[in-house]
């Protein structure tokens, strides 16, 4: 099914303000302290950030006339999970929140010159087209901040 790109970019909008709402007057120390099932928020918007640069290069991938390099199992989409919290978990917050912005504007990017094949939701592995990856983290950081009493 094709997605009608005007309200696919404002799903994204959306999405992301939802996020930002959520970490809004957190400090610095509590968007880097791991205590949210193990991970930090910061990880989360490292963990964020790297699935738009892959849902950004899908777009274009797609929109090129090529096939998607992201149909995973269940198990791969683990592993694949795992080591890019390890290879980012490092990362400084300063960077997590570049990361964060550089990210989905590479993805905002891909979906407003997307071809109509690009826009075919169809065409699309692990990293699919339109996502609610975001607001499932989202809802676990307001869960945090909720039992944190944040």
């Amino acid at each position: 099914m094709v997605q009608n790109r005007t309200e696919l970019l404002q799903h994204y909008a959306a999405s992301r303000r939802e996020l930002l709402g959520a970490i809004a007057g957190l400090s610095d120390a509590q968007l880097m302290e791991r205590s949210l099932d193990g991970w930090s928020v910061k990880d989360h918007l490292a963990h964020l950030a790297a699935w738009d640069e892959i849902r950004a290069a899908e777009v274009r991938r797609i929109s090129a006339g090529h096939d998607s390099a992201w149909r995973m199992t269940e198990e791969q989409g683990d592993a694949y999970n795992a080591l890019a919290y390890d290879l980012r978990r490092e990362l400084p917050l300063e960077q997590a929140r570049w990361e964060l912005e550089a990210s989905r504007a590479q993805l905002l990017d891909a979906v407003s010159s997307a071809t109509e094949r690009g826009l075919d939701e169809a065409l699309y592995g692990e990293a699919g087209l339109r996502s609610v990856h975001e607001e499932e983290h989202t809802g676990w950081i307001r869960e945090w901040r909720a039992r944190q009493g944040l």
